[in-house]
This record gives structure tokens, sequence and C-alpha cells, in this order.
């Protein structure tokens, strides 16, 4: 008798990039939210954004948290808590089938995990992301995507090598008034578009800091990871590593991944980019933070679009074209014109990815093998966007840039695309 072949959902998940036609496993074989239906899902780092994240995958009826992790043990005991409690709430019963780890390769070696949730310090974003791809797990991400360009050009090639699903936690694509400020600009409502603002927050200054002795259940030299060692302060970690070089970009990066990317979405250049970047900032000196305190950031595309960034423009996204302007960010949307924001899409129209749930329809794209509303590619080039401002700032030049080769005309910029790294977590 002939060996028959069953396929497993979760065996389906981890080879669907090798095949040319998605599998989808109709209804009548497994309920909704059976549990052999379910996506499980790890969430590595569970602070304040990774909290958000963790709550909002823990309380859909399609998914199932199975791990946290976090470098911080009290952190992470404290979210295994939570997911046990809430699992315990829903069933009726004590559960205790949540695992807490503080370092992510435990996760990363476990085979029952479909995806993971991302929401680590900036540095971390990639190395993690890498060793789940390669693992055969789907990922969402917390923004920004990269640390630097290289390192963004290095994951979404092994995204696409893969055949991973990835989202960027960009939420704002999956914000109807974003959505529909581009589709109104891509749609030629205001015109043929001349100039962009885009508006960010500043950054902070600190004063030096003596060394201090890590909390209890901190595992520092992991938290450091791949970045340049550095010793333990309060103020240089969880939320305030963005404000340091060695952790993040600034906020070019942490809000720029935001507007900037929205900026992009509306231009129709979020797989591309500009060709010039210039810029001038002021720099926090003396103490641990090195990241630009403010700053103004010029970019022009190669049909002669130009883009400010700026942090005296008002935060958001403002397209301004030969008819008129309009104007997004979070909570409001405007334009030159009331009318213009009662506009009609037709269907022959370009009609952009709609997404009304960040994390659902990053599930909804596991099980269809789609590509979510903010892929790996976008997330990288909207990453992009602030590595170059920061690098023009930094150097003080108007640098050229090659969207397709992802490279300067300036060997000293260039040197700037990639860092070394420490231990074992190169890129």
């Amino acid at each position: 008798m002939a060996k028959t072949s069953q396929t497993t959902r979760r065996t389906f998940l981890k080879t669907a990039g090798a095949v040319a036609v998605p599998m989808i496993v109709p209804a009548s074989v497994f309920g909704a939210n059976a549990p052999s239906n379910r996506i499980t899902i790890a969430s590595i780092g569970v602070g304040k954004m990774g909290g958000g994240n963790l709550g909002a995958f823990l309380h859909r009826g399609d998914t199932q948290v199975l791990a946290v992790c976090d470098v911080d043990a009290p952190r992470a005991e404290g979210a295994k808590k939570r997911v046990e409690k809430h699992y315990s709430e829903r069933l009726g019963k004590d559960y205790k089938g949540c695992d807490g780890y503080q370092d992510l390769r435990k996760i990363i070696e476990r085979d029952d995990i479909d995806a993971v949730c991302i929401s680590t310090a900036d540095h971390w974003h990639v190395p993690a992301a890498l060793m789940a791809v390669r693992s055969g797990k789907d990922v969402y991400c917390e923004k920004p995507l990269s640390l630097t360009i290289h390192e963004g050009r290095v994951l979404s090639d092994a995204v696409r090598q893969y055949g991973r699903v990835f989202q960027m936690g960009s939420m704002q694509r999956s914000d109807r008034r974003f959505r529909f400020a581009c589709e109104l600009v891509r749609n030629g409502r205001i015109g043929e578009i001349k100039h962009v603002k885009v508006g960010l927050s500043k950054g902070r200054a600190h004063a030096p800091v003596k060394p201090q002795k890590p909390p209890e259940g901190l595992n520092w030299d992991l938290y450091v990871g791949p970045s340049p060692w550095r010793h333990y302060h309060k103020d240089c970690c969880h939320y305030n590593f963005r404000f340091i070089s060695d952790f993040s970009g600034g906020q070019m990066l942490n809000w720029g991944s935001h507007h900037l990317d929205i900026a992009q979405w509306g231009l129709g250049t979020d797989r591309s980019g500009p060709v010039e970047v210039k810029g001038k900032g002021v720099f926090a000196t003396d103490g641990p933070y090195d990241n630009p305190v403010k700053y103004e950031v010029d970019y022009r595309y190669a049909d002669g679009i130009t883009l400010n960034c700026s942090t005296s423009n008002r935060t958001g996204a403002r397209w301004e074209g030969s008819k008129g302007w309009v104007y997004v960010t979070r909570g409001k949307i405007d334009a030159s014109s009331k009318s213009l924001l009662r506009s009609i899409i037709r269907p022959e129209e370009i009609h952009l990815v709609e997404s009304r749930s960040h994390h659902g329809q990053f599930i909804e794209c596991i099980r269809s093998r789609r590509e979510t509303v903010t892929p790996c590619e976008v997330g990288h080039r909207s990453a992009s966007m602030g590595h170059m401002g920061n690098i023009a700032m930094r150097l003080g030049k108007t640098l050229a840039w090659n969207p397709e080769t992802e490279r300067f005309d300036d060997d000293e910029a260039n040197r700037l695309l990639s860092r070394p790294t420490r231990g074992p977590w190169s890129v």
C-alpha cells in the first residue's frame, strides 16, 4: 500500500517559502480557534512596547503565547505570570503552559513556535530576527528595523530567501487616516508633488554618569549584546537606550520609522529612496547620550521632489503639490481643501493595502503567506532614511545616494553603513 503524506499546519508554516503556491487550510479541516490551528507565539522583549505587543497577541483567540523572553529576569517572570493568569481565567482552570527565558536563543531552538514578536532595544532587532528567520519562524519586529543600513539589507534578503512572513511594527500603516492620506497623494488629488515636510520629536542630552552595578536579574552583558561594551547605568537602558548611538539611531530612527515611512508610502518610494541627503544637527555631548537632539535633514529624489525632516516641523507628514496639500499625524488628517477629505478613491485608482489591525494582519498573512502591510524591505528602506540623515549630519556633507546599490558617493560615508559587532552576534 502506498504511503500517504500528511502536512500539519506547523510543518506548512515552516516550509511555505519553498513552494510556489500557498496552501490554504480550509476551515472545515480545523475550527477557526482549535488548538491545532492556533498560531503559536513567543515574545522577545517584554518592556513597555513589548508588553503592549504581548497583550495584542495574548487576547486573540487564534494565537497562543507559549514563551516570553527578556534579559531582565523580573520582567520575563512578570510576563510569564501575566500569560498564565490570562489563560487560566479564559480556561477556568489553572494554566502553566508558558515558559520564561533570559536568553532568546532558547526560543529560537524551539520547533513548536511558529512566530516571534521582537520588542528588544534597537541594536538587537536584526540579530534576533535573523536567528528567527533562519530557524523557520515568522517575525513581528518593532521599529526601527536596524542599527545600520547593512544590517537591514542582510535581514531583508534573508526574509526573502527563507520565505518568511515579516511585519514591521510601524502601526500607522494600519490606521485609515494614514492610508487615506497616502492614497490621496498617490492618486494625484493634490497634483504634482513638489515638496514633503516631516516633523519628528527632539532627542535628549544627559550629564556624565558613573558606572553602576546592574540590578539583580538583569543580564547586562546580554543586553549590550552585539554593541561595544559599556558599563551599566540606569539611564542608559530600557527606554533611554535610543539616545545612545551604540544602541539606536535616536529619534531619526525612533519616530522617523513612523513618519518618514508614511512620507515614502505616499510618494510610492518605500522600496527605493532618495538620491541625495544633507543635514545639520545639534548633538548631545559629554554625557552618555550622543544622538542628535535637534536636526534638519534634506532629501532629494530622482524626480526632483524634495523632503525636509526637522524637529522644527509640525509632527507628522505633509505633502505639498501643485494643486494643494495633505497633512496627517496621529489622530488627525487635514488638507488644503476640506473637499479632499470627502474624496472617494475609485475602484480603478490606486488602493493601498488595507489593514485594520497591525497584529491581526500579521496573523492573517502567516496563514495566507501573503506580504504584510509593512514588509521587511519597506521597514529597511524607512530605517535607511534615518540612517542616511544621521550619517550626513555626522559628516557635515551633502551625499549622493544610489538606492539600487545602497552606496554613497563618499568612502567615509560608506564606512558608516556597517559597524563591528561584539561576541558571536555578527550579522
